[in-house]
């Protein structure tokens, strides 16, 4: 560290001179013009820029140079040189080298301490910078002055330490200053006390715009947007006039609230105070029509920028990938390119996104590959969780699994991306065992999005009662009314079979927004209670909810499984209505409507005047409908217009499998199965799961390795007996293997769904429910068994496969046999 020497008196300073010359040669370059030609005792009057050169320190060692400077001129003596250069260090990112600058200080005042707090506190050193105040208030004889306190209690990383705090601004009578006040609300709103601010608020004798500024942010930080507006309106009413700050901080308020009209306003209010031209209140803008999905008015406001930063570009690209505009995004990431703007870390989230909504694998990569060789995945846990959450909506988990591992230290963002990845890839088994490591990290808080997250795996597998351990949770710390863990809830119970219990959540949540509505008529969908799906419907209407698209995707699939066509094709008119321009999810939904009810040259009539260009998600419901009537020729134009667009999904290669088995045309079948082994597909292995005791056993078809296995098989021959003896005959047709007879009853018998009901009633008491989840679609005769069994044990068996739920009672199914 540098030490300070004496002050240079005039009659030795010829000796110094060599060494300055060489010190200002080292900065003339970074200044504009010399202020002294020569170096003789008759120039000595003559100064230095000193100012210049604290301008071109751009660098630490450029900044020591400068202080040796300071040192042999004798300019450090003075106080405000001394404290600049504290500030010089601080502002480098060198907050050891200020401190050693301000202890060579010798004659420090009030002004000095708060610069060295105020270094401590810029650089993040805030223990550092506590107990620095604390030093200026116990060694010293200064006094702390209303300067001293803001960034103090910004340093303050706990209530108790911002408590103490407090008491000495009382103690020193600064507790009415505009400004130590509303650091006051700051903190306390930081720490989530916003009773607290607002009571100091309230209490305050006068009140400036930071003061207002400070209460609407600590409310909005809260979660208070509500009350945000209120204090909003109270400033209005007092006269005072919004600045660009509150401006920046209330326009989220209002996109969060749904409040178009005070945002249409407040942009009103800009234009006519001049403050469109503040950079940030117009990346505001931007972002505030963005979250309404204006992106026309998002654009205006961004072309109409004369200055525009690289958070004005990000937000840009942000609207449009945020509102399921990729190309656009990418467009103007192009452009940004094109102005000469270094991406950052958010637009690289930005194109993480992008790059998985338009399904891009190869841009994928190469997003990846920018962010490891600028180390971001090292520095900032955000870039990791939008790389890992890119690979899980591509479909590659393994990569979104080694990019975890990868973080060096991981969030509760972290683990809840890797959660909800691996449930929306069909890996909800996988899900639930990284949600068991995530509780067993102390240092994880566990938050809504951990809870949706894991919903939605359980409410996969059917897992109820792990499930209703997760509710008991919710009670306890009231999130189970929180609108979107409470709809995970009503997702759960509704996909688990327990209608009547989501029923009771979904009164209890906040019904404003379509999410609870669309979850509720979708669980009674798929159960197949299509006219109450579509009383919920006008229910919804007459609360005055508007829905939106995944409110028609619900009622069509609704309309779909009970059979109602004429009312399928009202609500796809009527979705244009709403000004909802339908989608290949609705196309979808209305060929699988027209083809389950048998009629499929009106379905394929639909297919070729649709206005978009069929995907597989359409083709594979014709011929998911073709396979159900025994249509073989139009199965066969079906299966292979989806060959041209889906190559590589077994799935399709089954269905037209199936066609011809369930014909006995085993040639189609040998033809159809050598072309999945020649492209490297394997048919997905049919499984069923029941859980028991709260464990969830799964069985595969044909399955030897149970447990339990001779006392499941032996039940099975005892239930086969007396069902036979019912009338029951089996149905060989299912049977997709050409084999003799005897084994075809062996192989019906070996399906995965009696496997686990025969496990549930051996494992359960008498005459109690039966819940059991099938990855795949029920057959017809395990489905015609399921009802001589719930008729012999008098038993209520509730089976969800791939498409519905089946209840099943006394020996009648819910669907009516229509599925």
């Amino acid at each position: 560290m540098f030490r300070l020497a004496p002050t240079c008196k005039g009659r030795n300073i010829s000796k110094f001179l060599p060494l300055l010359r060489r010190h200002y040669q080292l900065f003339s370059a970074a200044t504009s013009s010399p202020h002294f030609s020569s170096y003789g005792l008759e120039n000595q009057n003559e100064e230095i820029d000193f100012n210049s050169l604290f301008d071109s320190c751009t660098k630490t060692l450029l900044a020591k140079r400068l202080h040796a400077l300071l040192v042999v001129s004798g300019k450090i003596q003075s106080n405000f040189i001394s404290i600049r250069l504290v500030n010089l260090y601080a502002s480098l990112g060198d907050v050891s080298l200020s401190r050693g600058t301000f202890d060579q200080i010798q004659r420090k005042d009030v002004y000095t301490w708060n610069s060295m707090i105020s270094a401590y506190v810029r650089n993040g050193h805030f223990r550092e910078a506590i107990d620095c105040f604390y030093q200026l208030l116990l060694v010293t004889k200064f006094r702390a002055d209303f300067y001293t306190f803001p960034p103090v209690l910004k340093a303050c990383q706990t209530l108790v330490d911002g408590r103490k705090i407090h008491c000495w601004v009382f103690k020193l009578g600064f507790q009415w200053d505009v400004f130590v006040a509303a650091s006051l609300i700051h903190m306390y709103s930081r720490f989530g006390f916003v009773g607290i601010a607002r009571s100091l608020f309230d209490d305050m004798p006068f009140r400036d715009m930071g003061s207002w500024n400070a209460m609407i942010s600590g409310l909005i930080q809260n979660g208070n947007a509500a009350q945000a507006l209120d204090v909003l309106d109270e400033m209005r009413l007092e006269g005072i006039n919004m600045d660009s700050v509150t401006v920046a901080s209330i326009l989220p308020v209002c996109a969060q609230l749904g409040d178009i009209s005070t945002a249409t306003l407040i942009h009103l209010y800009v234009i006519k105070h001049g403050l469109e031209f503040e950079l940030f209140v117009s990346n505001a803008l931007i972002n505030m029509y963005a979250k309404f999905g204006n992106l026309g008015d998002a654009q205006k406001v961004f072309q109409q920028m004369f200055l525009r930063d690289v958070v004005s570009w990000n937000s840009i690209i942000a609207a449009y990938e945020q509102n399921d505009d990729p190309v656009t995004a990418r467009g103007f990431f192009v452009k940004m390119q094109l102005n000469g703007l270094e991406p950052d870390l958010l637009t690289l989230v930005s194109l993480a996104s992008i790059a998985a909504q338009s399904r891009d694998y190869k841009n994928s990569r190469s997003v990846h590959g920018f962010i490891m060789r600028r180390g971001w995945l090292m520095e900032a846990v955000v870039i990791g969780n939008a790389v890992m959450d890119m690979y899980a909506k591509l479909g590659v988990i393994d990569s979104a699994h080694k990019v975890f591992k990868l973080i060096p230290v991981k969030d509760v963002v972290s683990w809840n991306t890797l959660i909800s990845g691996y449930t929306q890839n069909g890996l909800a088994s996988e899900a639930i065992e990284v949600y068991r490591m995530m509780e067993e990290c102390r240092e994880i808080k566990l938050n809504q999005g951990t809870w949706v997250s894991i919903l939605a795996a359980y409410a996969h597998v059917g897992a109820l009662q792990q499930g209703m351990r997760i509710h008991g949770q919710l009670i306890k710390t009231n999130l189970h009314l929180d609108v979107f863990v409470g709809t995970c809830l009503i997702d759960l119970y509704g996909k688990c079979g327990r209608l009547v219990d989501a029923m009771c959540l979904f009164y209890q949540v906040p019904r404003e927004s379509s999410v609870p509505w669309n979850a509720i008529i979708s669980c009674h969908g798929i159960h197949g209670h299509g006219e109450k799906a579509l009383k919920l419907f006008r229910e919804m209407q007459d609360e005055g909810v508007k829905p939106d698209h995944v409110t028609f995707i619900s009622l069509l699939s609704a309309c779909s499984h009970s059979g109602l066509v004429d009312e399928g094709k009202w609500f796809f008119h009527l979705m244009q209505e709403y000004g909802i321009k339908p989608s290949l999810k609705h196309y979808g939904c209305m060929v699988d409507l027209l083809g389950r009810a048998g009629f499929l040259e009106m379905a394929y009539d639909f297919i070729k005047d649709m206005p978009l260009h069929p995907d597989a998600s359409i083709w594979g419901a014709l011929l998911g409908a073709c396979r159900i009537h025994g249509n073989i020729e139009l199965g066969k134009f079906a299966s292979d217009r989806l060959f041209e667009v889906d190559s590589e999904n077994v799935g399709y290669y089954v269905l037209l499998s199936n066609i011809y088995a369930n014909v006995g045309k085993w040639e189609g079948v040998d033809k159809v199965r050598s072309l999945a082994r020649e492209r490297g597909l394997k048919k997905t292995p049919g499984w069923s799961s029941i859980e028991v005791n709260r464990r969830v056993d799964i069985f595969y078809t044909g399955n030897q390795s149970h447990p339990k296995c001779k006392e499941i098989y032996a039940e099975l021959r005892i239930l086969t007996a007396k069902m036979k003896s019912l009338g029951y005959i089996p149905d060989y047709s299912f049977v997709l293997q050409d084999v003799e007879e005897d084994e075809k009853e062996h192989i019906l018998t070996s399906h995965s769904e009696r496997l686990a009901i025969a496990f549930g009633i051996i494992s359960t008491p008498p005459k109690s429910a039966i819940r059991i989840f099938k990855n795949l679609r029920v057959c017809g005769d395990c489905h015609n068994a399921t009802k001589f069994i719930s008729r012999i044990t008098e038993r209520e068996i509730v089976v969800r496969d791939s498409k519905r739920f089946h209840h099943f009672k006394n020996g009648i199914c819910s669907c009516g046999d229509y599925w």
